[in-house]
């Protein structure tokens, strides 16, 4: 199976045939290699196939967690530790640009109390009360992403915008999928919190800060990069709005999974995408991937 669009994205349908190409991965987890329930079992095979022939994987994650708080997630879901060698989170993003940065010391956390580990070595007041003194705000994610969409904050995000209190966000994604259903993120209340007059800024992908840590993480493996470019890494994402585009504005050579979070875009059949629904979408987009295929493996 094989196919080049006017995007100049080529349909593939194993990672093997592009492999020889690359010296080291980055790699999107929720949609690539687990559904946030089980795991996408032909997918971690084909990262850990690529470890033994090529070289490291990384997993690129929008999680808020650090990255102290993924390992023990990943073998919940079932995710093997042959699939991969490092790992770099939107939360160890968010860690890095509270250090960095001029945000002040007492901080709102809009989020799950499942995320609280972030705040561990941090140096920040944390107060999950809206009404509590805060110079700034780290959005997590919704406090019931089982049934709260970003229109729930609106009331909430007005009085903050009055207080002139910026937003980190420290899980770009809009929507994760979790099993069969698609589940409110962060991002999609940071957006909110944007188009409503407040000032948003993100941690992890597409925007920079991420992409940092990534290159830091691959020197520690022996994978040395130009300062301002990639060279023979390739990363792996099912998100048009976060992993294509941060792949796309750092140079980096993608792979698109269709199958994720945008499957419903490509026709009924998620293991036999559209050729001409993919084509559009991407253009509409203003997306090039260099390559597309179904699902993640190595056959």
């Amino acid at each position: 199976m094989s196919a080049s669009f006017p995007v100049s994205t080529k349909l593939i349908s194993d990672l093997s045939q592009i492999a020889p190409d690359y010296d080291a991965i980055l790699c999107d987890v929720w949609g690539v290699i687990h559904n946030g329930q089980r795991p996408h079992d032909a997918a971690c095979a084909a990262l850990a196939r690529f470890r033994r022939e090529r070289g490291p994987v990384i997993l690129v994650s929008n999680s808020p967690r650090p990255v102290e708080g993924i390992p023990p997630q990943l073998a919940t879901i079932g995710v093997p530790e042959d699939a991969w060698d490092a790992i770099v989170t939107s939360g160890d993003a968010t860690r890095m640009m509270v250090k960095e940065g001029d945000f002040g010391s007492r901080c709102f956390h809009l989020g799950p109390q499942r995320d609280h580990l972030l705040f561990e070595a941090m140096n920040v007041t944390r107060s999950g009360d809206a009404e509590a003194p805060a110079d700034f705000i780290i959005c997590t994610g919704p406090w019931d992403d089982e049934t709260e969409t970003a229109e729930d904050y609106r009331s909430l995000f007005a009085g903050l915008i009055s207080r002139k209190l910026p937003m980190i966000c420290a899980n770009p994604d809009l929507v994760v999928e979790r099993g069969d259903r698609l589940i409110t993120c962060a991002g999609a209340l940071a957006k909110l919190y944007g188009d409503m007059g407040g000032t948003a800024h993100y941690a992890g992908k597409p925007h920079p800060p991420i992409y940092r840590l990534a290159r830091e993480m691959l020197a520690n493996l022996g994978v040395q990069q130009p300062p301002d470019a990639w060279n023979r890494v390739l990363f792996i994402g099912d998100g048009l709005p976060t992993d294509i585009p941060g792949a796309q504005a750092q140079g980096l050579d993608a792979l698109f999974i269709t199958s994720g979070i945008h499957a419903g875009e490509f026709g009924s059949d998620p293991d036999h995408p559209d050729a001409d629904k993919l084509t559009a979408v991407l253009s509409r987009a203003g997306l090039s991937p260099q390559h597309a295929m179904p699902r993640l493996v190595w056959k």
